[in-house]
């Protein structure tokens, strides 16, 4: 590994919560993704479209299996969210790492799995992963200003709003402003130890 590197940490490891299990995404979860990631609902506060195709989904589950940017300089950490006791995929969840160690998420659950705590119990458990195994000391999201849902979900989490860009990006034939929310490390273990 070339010394500017980010070193990963159990990439291919699941992560594992009481009621969810995270696979390490691959390009043969796209067939089991495929449909719920057709719902235009999933879509409505992010750049991205549904994907075109399942192969372009598989595609892109391929781009993303060296768990590593282009340069190495970034970790992406993507899992598939399955329930455990049905086995269903209730979504996907993502982690970039950068280069001093802030990471920045992003999820999706899908619409039959919101509303259950899915998405708080796979963050939970993803912040865990970050701050624990990556030692990095902030985690980061960015969040279409117009998604209440993602915020309750946030907030809860004890993410604090630390900055507003308007007009930050231009999508679906509207202006998207965002909110940035952070969390330090110290915070969550904090919030963490009381829960």
């Amino acid at each position: 590994m070339p010394p500017d590197e980010i070193h990963l940490v159990a990439p291919e490891t699941p992560l594992e919560t009481p009621r969810l299990l995270l696979e390490p995404l691959r390009p043969d979860h796209a067939s089991m993704l495929y449909e719920q990631l057709q719902d235009e609902r999933l879509h409505r506060f992010i750049p991205q479209d549904p994907p075109a195709s399942p192969q372009a989904l598989e595609d892109r589950y391929g781009f993303l299996l060296s768990r590593r940017s282009p340069d190495g300089r970034e970790a992406w950490l993507n899992w598939a969210v399955r329930v455990r006791i049905s086995g269903d995929y209730a979504g996907t969840i993502e982690a970039t790492v950068h280069e001093n160690l802030e990471a920045t998420i992003a999820y999706t659950v899908f619409v039959p799995y919101q509303r259950q705590g899915f998405a708080a119990e796979a963050c939970g458990r993803l912040l865990g992963h970050l701050f624990d195994d990556y030692q990095g000391g902030v985690a980061a999201a960015e969040i279409d200003t117009r998604n209440v849902a993602s915020i309750a979900l946030v907030e809860s989490l004890g993410f604090r709003r630390v900055a507003f860009q308007k007009d930050a990006d231009y999508f679906k034939g509207s202006s998207s402003d965002e909110y940035r929310y952070e969390l330090g490390e110290s915070v969550w273990r904090e919030g963490h130890a009381r829960s």
